[in-house]
This record gives C-alpha cells, sequence and structure tokens, in this order.
C-alpha cells in the first residue's frame, strides 16, 4: 500500500488505526535498521513484536513517539502523521505511553513524585488531582504501599510497575514498551507481566517488545516476527507459534523454546 493509498482509507475510516506503518525506513549512518515496514495496528489491539538481538525491534516502536526518526514512509498515530513538527509531535506524545528495559526513575523523587511530575507539568493538573490519580494507578498495580519511597528502596520489578503507572497516569490510549522484563531477576518477571496483562485485558492498546513467549501466547491478538530489520511473518498466536510459515521463524522459534 503507498502512503496515498493509505492516507485515502484513513480519510474514509470512521475509526483510524491506533498505528500504521507505511514503507518505513530507519537508518543509522550506513546501518539500515527498518527496511520498508508495513503494519496496522487497530485500536484496543495487543501486538507483540519479537526477533533476534539487532532485528530492528525497539527501533520499530521508538519511531511510535519519534525517540527515532525514520527517513522515509510515513508513521499515523491516532489519525496523526508524525513528521518534523514538533507540534505533531507532541500531540501523538499526548497520547502515547512508553516503558523502557531500564526504569528510568528519579532517584531524587519519591514513587509518587516521580508518578505525579508528567501530570502536573506538562498536563497542568492540579497537584491534589495528580496524586489522588498517581494513587489510584499504583494501587492498581498493586504498589501503592511504596508511594512514599525512594526508587532505590525498591525492587527491580517494583520500580518497573512504577514505571508503568507513571505512563498510566498521562491517561495514554496507547502503550508501548520495550522489553519490559530483560533487566530484571527471574523471580521479578511475573510480577511485571501480570501487570501487563490485566492492563491488556481491560483493552488498551499495546505494542510489545519482548521475549517472554509465554506472555505473547496469552496476550496478543498478533506476533510480528522481525529479522534484520524486515517483518518477516505476522500471525494470530495460535498459528505463529504452532505452524510458522516462514523458514527464519521456524528457526527464531526453536532456538527460543527449546
Amino acid at each position: 500500500m503507498t502512503q496515498t493509498q493509505a492516507a485515502e482509507r484513513r480519510a474514509l475510516a470512521s475509526n483510524p488505526p491506533a498505528i500504521e506503518f507505511v514503507g518505513v525506513n530507519n537508518w543509522y549512518g550506513a546501518h539500515h535498521a527498518l527496511r520498508d515496514i508495513h503494519l496496522t495496528v487497530d485500536s484496543g489491539e495487543r501486538v507483540v513484536v519479537c526477533g533476534p538481538s539487532g532485528s530492528g525491534k525497539s527501533t520499530l516502536i521508538r519511531c511510535v513517539n519519534r525517540l527515532e526518526e525514520h527517513q522515509r514512509g510515513a508513521i499515523w498515530v491516532n489519525g496523526v502523521e508524525l513528521t518534523h513538527s514538533l507540534k505533531q509531535t507532541d500531540r501523538v506524545r499526548q497520547d502515547v505511553g512508553m516503558v523502557f528495559q531500564q526504569f528510568n526513575l528519579f532517584p531524587h523523587l519519591t514513587v509518587l513524585q516521580n508518578c505525579t511530575l508528567a501530570p502536573i507539568w506538562g498536563r497542568n493538573v492540579g497537584r491534589a488531582e495528580a496524586e489522588q490519580t498517581a494513587l489510584a494507578l499504583l494501587d492498581k498495580v498493586r504498589i501503592a504501599d511504596q508511594a512514599h519511597k525512594f526508587p532505590n528502596q525498591l525492587s527491580g520489578g517494583q520500580q518497573q510497575r512504577v514505571a508503568i503507572a507513571r505512563a498510566l497516569c498521562m491517561r495514554p490510549k496507547i502503550m508501548l514498551f520495550d522489553e519490559p522484563t530483560s533487566a530484571l531477576d527471574p523471580e521479578m518477571v511475573k510480577e511485571v507481566l501480570d501487570t501487563m496483562t490485566a492492563l491488556a485485558g481491560e483493552g488498551m492498546t499495546m505494542m510489545v517488545v519482548t521475549h517472554e513467549m509465554g506472555f505473547a501466547r496469552r496476550v496478543a491478538d498478533r506476533v510480528v516476527f522481525m529479522d534484520d530489520g524486515e517483518i518477516v511473518e505476522i500471525g494470530e498466536p495460535e498459528a505463529f507459534f504452532k505452524t510458522p510459515r516462514q523458514e527464519r521463524t521456524q528457526q527464531f522459534l526453536s532456538q527460543l523454546l527449546h
């Protein structure tokens, strides 16, 4: 599909896709990180992106809120095209929350302060309202009792749940997760995945880069396999894991699951 065809389809649609990549390419110098990506994520859909290291997974989702810039093609988020316009980028970022591999919490602020900072300064929310919302969301991720502690007083799993609550405090329509459990000890992985599973169950639009295939089986509507900057295969979890069509997908799953 060309950019023009995609724009025409979007204009006719009553509900545009949450995220749409049309012929997206990205380079780091001479390295071609993303190669002609075509992908649509519908509102309320949960898409898991997997693949070997260096396949372009993180670059793909970081392009959604323009933490990485694409040099060719087009990306639309909730009907807004991502361009060099800072105004357009800010509009998109208002609707997109992101959780990274590292927790990126401010060490000198309490958990509650970490969660209220962006709503107060970014959305002009009053402090009392921001704190009320933050406490409710911290309770939702089962960590409200840690609200007045500092990040270094928490375990890695607890810090990542705070990072999820902090992103939710901005009331995003889309959540992006970039390998959110890769920096955690194995015993802490489950508590973060359980939090993400609960969020998915509420209908949040999600793109998740992860090697946690059990999570993908349970939660994903579709699984995207990438290799060498390309989307090699897309499928529903049942078919993707049981009968992958592409040899590269078969090799990847064989190494990962055995």
